[in-house]
C-alpha cells in the first residue's frame, strides 16, 4: 500500500549533457564545495594570527582534492563494501559509478593537510583549522547531491508529513535524510565553526577549531544515522547501530581530547 507523501522531485543526475560528455550534478557539488571551502579558507589565513602567507594556500586544492577523491573511494571499499570490491578490483577505479565514503575522504583530507603544513613549514593544527572550518561546506553541497540522486535515502517515516517516496526506496514514505544531514552536518556545523572563527583568542589556540570540527560532525552524523537507512550491503552492525555511528564514535572522542589540550596549551604570540 502506498501511503501519503510528498512526491520525490526528480532531477535529472546530469547537470549538462553534450553527446557522450557528461557532467553530473555530484560532480558539480564536489567542485563547489572545494572551491568555496578553497577561498573561506584563504580568507580566514589572512586573519591574524597569520601562520603563513595565504597565497600559499592556493596549492592546497589540488592536495584537497586528491585526498577527498582517493580517500573517499577507498574509505567506501573498505568500511562498506570489502567483499564485493576483493571479488570486483578493477571496479575500485571505476569512481564515476559511485561509491564514496566520508570518513575515507575525511582521512585522505587528513593525510593532504600533512602533506601540505609540511611543504609551506606551517603550524600542522594552525592549517587544520582553516581546512576544518571549510569543510562543512563542501559536506553541504555532497548531501545535496546525494538528494539529487535519490541515493542514501532514509528509514521509513509514516506519519511524517515531510517523507518522501524515494524511486528506489520502494513504494514506502521515507525520511529525506540527506537532507537532515546537508542542514546538520553542512549548515549548522559551519555556522558553529564560524562562529568560534570569528574570535582571534580562539585561533590562537590551534586546533580548537579541528577538534570542535571533529566532534560536531560526529554528533551530527550519529544523529543523522538513526533516520537513515543502513548501506544495505552491511545492515545494522550492532542492534540499532550503523557502520556510519561506529566510524563517527573515535571523531567525537578524538575531537574532545584535541579542543582540551589545545584550550590548555599557551596562545601563540604570532602577528
Amino acid at each position: 500500500m502506498i501511503l501519503p507523501a510528498i512526491p520525490f522531485p526528480v532531477i535529472d543526475p546530469v547537470a549538462v549533457a553534450i553527446g557522450p560528455f557528461a557532467i553530473r550534478w555530484y560532480a558539480l557539488a564536489y567542485i563547489a564545495g572545494i572551491l568555496i571551502g578553497w577561498k573561506y579558507a584563504v580568507w580566514l589565513a589572512r586573519r591574524r594570527p597569520v601562520f603563513f602567507e595565504a597565497k600559499l594556500f592556493d596549492d592546497y586544492v589540488l592536495y584537497a582534492t586528491l585526498g577527498i577523491v582517493i580517500g573517499g573511494r577507498l574509505g567506501y571499499v573498505f568500511f562498506y563494501n570489502p567483499a564485493y570490491y576483493a571479488a570486483h578490483p578493477l571496479e575500485v577505479f571505476m569512481v564515476w559509478q559511485g561509491g564514496m565514503a566520508f570518513h575515507g575522504g575525511f582521512l585522505g583530507i587528513v593525510v593532504a593537510t600533512v602533506m601540505f603544513a609540511r611543504k609551506v613549514g606551517a603550524p600542522l593544527l594552525a592549517v587544520g583549522d582553516l581546512v576544518a572550518a571549510a569543510a562543512p561546506i563542501g559536506v553541504f553541497f555532497g548531501r545535496v547531491a546525494n538528494f539529487i540522486n535519490a541515493e542514501l535515502f532514509g528509514r521509513t517515516a509514516e506519519g511524517v508529513p515531510w517523507a518522501m517516496v524515494f524511486p528506489n526506496g520502494g513504494p514506502v514514505p521515507r525520511h529525506p535524510s540527506q537532507l537532515y544531514e546537508a542542514a546538520l552536518e553542512g549548515l549548522v556545523l559551519f555556522v558553529v565553526l564560524a562562529v568560534l572563527a570569528r574570535s582571534e583568542t580562539i585561533r590562537r589556540r590551534p586546533g580548537i577549531i579541528v577538534g570542535a570540527f571533529l566532534a560536531g560532525y560526529g554528533i551530527a552524523r550519529t544523529i543523522c544515522e538513526f533516520f537513515r537507512e543502513p548501506d544495505i550491503q552491511l545492515g545494522f552492525i550492532l542492534p540499532g547501530i550503523t557502520m556510519g555511528q561506529i566510524l563517527s564514535l573515535p571523531m567525537i572522542l578524538v575531537g574532545v581530547w584535541v579542543i582540551r589540550w589545545a584550550v590548555r596549551r599557551d596562545p601563540v604570540a604570532t602577528p
